[in-house]
């Protein structure tokens, strides 16, 4: 009897084991992470996001289940894919921009948000970059003096130039930090500025159209949702107009812009990787600060500068981490 009663004890655990087993494979069971883009399926930094959850020991479709909503550049349909997401019972909602972040945080105050990217301070998404206190952390896009040292990399580059373009878009947190900078660095430096506020695609052509008459011979863009949205329709307008520019991100440079100084975003789409895990297995992103950009590139492109015929100082050349030939 005894070896009878052992016998089913064995089995009724080999049993449970098998069903404990069944149930943890189950994509059901397994964590579900939602990211909302405000862009298309054309996501070139996802991958580094992967990179860093393969590195934390996930897999998407084995261990992890990774839920994509595109917003394909209309604004207004971020809320709804929010939504969406938190109905299918997400365990962390990573967001893209502040624009998704701000309308994934009216959707859901519980559910825990991850920024790859964002102004989470100005936007009212966190009490501190310290003390997050709310579901909002991740990372920031923003390091103080970003937006001035474009405009000294500008000036040195071209220190004849007259007047300088700086195309903005109003009611973007970002944009009002990069605007007030720029203003600041000009200043210093004693360059006028030429400002373009711009909040519509359709209103890009426009804008540049007017820059011959307001006498502008260079550009700085400023970091928003909306130009980087637009960005290849703001470097061919560039081209077009023979103006030399600097912008926010590698992207434009890749796109064919002339120079761009700015944080290496797909490290913070990495760096967010680190934060999915730590939620999964139990921190409140309340406790979890928020982080600033800590890598930086400076790239040139020179067929831009052949095209629109200006030469970059070799001073100004020597300090680009990259030169695209």
């Amino acid at each position: 009897m005894k070896e009878a009663g052992w016998s089913s004890i064995l089995v009724a655990a080999m049993l449970f084991t098998v069903a404990v087993v069944a149930a943890a494979q189950q994509p059901g069971k397994l964590p579900r992470v939602g990211i909302l883009f405000i862009g298309g399926k054309d996501q070139p930094n996802l991958e580094f996001f992967k990179q860093g959850l393969r590195e934390r020991g996930y897999t998407e479709g084995k261990n992890i289940v990774l839920e994509y909503r595109y917003a394909e550049g209309q604004q207004e349909r971020l809320g709804d894919l929010a939504a969406e997401l938190v109905r299918g019972k997400v365990d962390v909602l990573v967001t893209t921009s502040s624009l998704s972040a701000r309308a994934a945080r009216k959707v859901t105050r519980t559910l825990p948000i991850v920024m790859t990217s964002g102004s989470p301070l100005e936007e009212g998404l966190a009490d501190s970059l310290a003390k997050p206190g709310g579901n909002v952390t991740g990372l920031s896009v923003f390091a103080p003096e970003l937006s001035g040292k474009r405009v000294e990399l500008l000036k040195e580059s071209f220190p004849k130039t007259s007047r300088a373009a700086v195309l903005w878009t109003p009611r973007s947190s970002e944009a009002a930090i990069g605007v007030k900078e720029t203003r600041e660095a000009a200043q210093a430096l004693s360059l006028p500025l030429y400002m373009m506020a711009v909040q519509k695609a359709n209103d890009l052509d426009k804008a540049f159209a007017a820059l011959p008459k307001a006498k502008v011979n260079t550009l700085v863009v400023v970091l928003s949702p909306f130009a980087t949205l637009n960005s290849k329709k703001i470097v061919e307008l560039a081209l077009k107009y023979r103006l030399p520019g600097i912008y926010p991100t590698r992207q434009y440079v890749e796109e064919g812009g002339l120079m761009a100084y700015g944080p290496l975003i797909r490290d913070l789409y990495h760096r967010a990787a680190t934060y999915v895990d730590k939620i999964l297995k139990g921190t409140q992103p309340a406790d979890l600060p928020i982080e600033q950009p800590m890598k930086f590139e400076f790239i040139v492109n020179l067929k831009s500068a052949k095209q629109i015929g200006v030469t970059i100082p070799p001073n100004v050349l020597v300090r680009a981490d990259k030169v695209i030939q």
